[in-house]
């Protein structure tokens, strides 16, 4: 046979395949096509960006080991010379030059007051000791070393030391956090008198020293003058009612609800269900900016000061009706993968988590208290919860959080206020959803039912 005429023979026998070939895939993928016919298409699995539907107790508390194992690892309590790093171990050795070893985090901050409180709501709900053992061996290190760092202080006047904001709290942010979180480790542990000292002092601050509008309401000279912050209220009354708890005196439950409804007359917005961010005396027309994270503080006030009120309490309902309504609002701002925005009716701004986590705490805390329709609220606390999940990253580490943020009259402040893994305001509320999650799916089953999450 001509070579050219073989060639020829073998070219058209491999168009001829491949054209068969192309026509038999043609035909499956016909026969395979996804009709009405021939599929519930209800049941379609849906692309979500975002688990839904798959939560577990297992993958929650892995979710919480492994933020407690990142954490555990980057909070030490060891001092060391600033000068050359050398570990000190006996206290009697502290001087002006000894320091905490410098860690991701630091151990005395209002965003770890949070972490403390909430690394032992994680021990209740999940009976895991190591959560509890994480705060009281911080407070306990804190507490230990207090009285010679405080020695120092007094013998060298300008000396900073590390407890410094414990010694001589000068804002709110250095007292309120602290000290709910040492009054509920009190609690826990039946443990009280090397605390006692700090909690006065700090309680002492807000009750006394801390500066004042005309009316009594709680504020601050920055960034202008007469300033009133939400983010105060949880700085502030969480601890008032926890020491009224503690000591059974009503002094501190009454200025706790003066405080809260003199904040709600300025930045409580009732036809929205939410607050403003701060408040300046004399500014008019007002401008009002709802920074997720603040309405976070206050929304997170709020279920700490209903924990501890008792049923008959004449301030319950009242609260718990606002309560109600700003959940009630939040539920109609959620974004479709569970998250919230940074500022929470501008769709355009960024998914924050920290915010998102401290919703999906209160929400679900209002459930497993029975403030709440498991029923309403069930599956969209569950979507926050997976949304704040999906922000853990395998180190532990809390990803998409906004950092620490002033006050600002102009969106643009927050539409771009960074956001960063070391910022410590993700870390407490995430360990508080996912407790609370964890505790609501303990007693609450949800079923897919025609592929939607209902309880």
């Amino acid at each position: 046979m001509n070579l050219n005429r073989m060639n020829k023979s073998l070219v058209i026998l491999c168009l001829i395949t491949l054209t068969l070939g192309s026509c038999v895939q043609k035909q499956l993928v016909k026969d395979l096509q996804v009709t009405d016919a021939n599929t519930p298409l209800h049941l379609l699995n849906p692309d979500y960006p975002v688990q839904y539907g798959q939560t577990t107790l297992d993958s929650i508390k892995a979710d919480i080991d492994k933020v407690y194992n990142y954490l555990n690892n980057v909070t030490s309590t060891v001092l060391e010379n600033k000068k050359d790093g050398a570990v000190i171990e006996d206290i009697a050795l502290i001087d002006t030059n000894t320091v905490f070893e410098k860690g991701d985090f630091r151990l005395i901050s209002y965003e770890w007051g949070v972490t403390y409180g909430a690394m032992l709501r994680a021990a209740e709900v999940t009976k895991d000791q190591k959560f509890s053992n994480y705060t009281l061996d911080r407070l306990a290190f804190i507490a230990e070393v207090l009285p010679k760092f405080k020695e120092l202080e007094e013998a060298h006047p300008g000396y900073r030391s590390p407890v410094h904001s414990v010694t001589s709290p000068a804002a709110l942010d250095d007292a309120g956090s602290m000290c709910a979180a040492i009054i509920k480790a009190q609690a826990f542990a039946q443990i009280g008198e090397d605390f006692s000292p700090i909690v006065g002092n700090y309680i002492d601050y807000i009750m006394n020293k801390e500066f004042r509008l005309s009316d009594g309401t709680l504020a601050r000279n920055r960034p202008l003058k007469n300033t009133i912050w939400l983010d105060d209220l949880y700085m502030s009354l969480p601890a008032l009612v926890q020491m009224g708890k503690q000591r059974g005196e009503q002094r501190y439950f009454e200025e706790a609800f003066r405080q809260f409804w003199l904040f709600s007359q300025k930045m409580y917005m009732p036809e929205k269900g939410l607050y403003r961010h701060g408040w300046v005396e004399g500014m008019e027309p007002h401008p009002a900016f709802h920074w997720a994270r603040a309405n976070g503080w206050a929304l997170l006030t709020k279920v700490e000061i209903i924990n501890v009120l008792p049923q008959n309490d004449p301030q319950r309902n009242k609260l718990l009706s606002q309560y109600k309504r700003q959940v009630e609002a939040l539920a109609n701002l959620q974004h479709g993968t569970g998250f919230w925005h940074q500022l929470l009716d501008r769709n355009d701004s960024y998914l924050e988590t920290s915010a998102t986590a401290i919703y999906a705490y209160c929400i679900a805390r209002g459930i497993n208290a029975g403030w709440l329709d498991a029923q309403a609220y069930g599956p969209m606390v569950l979507q926050a919860w997976n949304a704040v999940s999906s922000k853990i990253n395998a180190e532990g580490q809390v990803e998409g959080t906004c950092v620490g943020t002033g006050m600002g009259f102009d969106p643009a402040f927050y539409y771009y206020r960074p956001v960063n893994k070391y910022a410590a305001h993700g870390y407490g509320p995430t360990i508080l959803a996912a407790a609370e999650i964890y505790q609501m799916l303990s007693n609450k089953k949800f079923e897919i039912n025609d592929s939607a999450v209902q309880f």
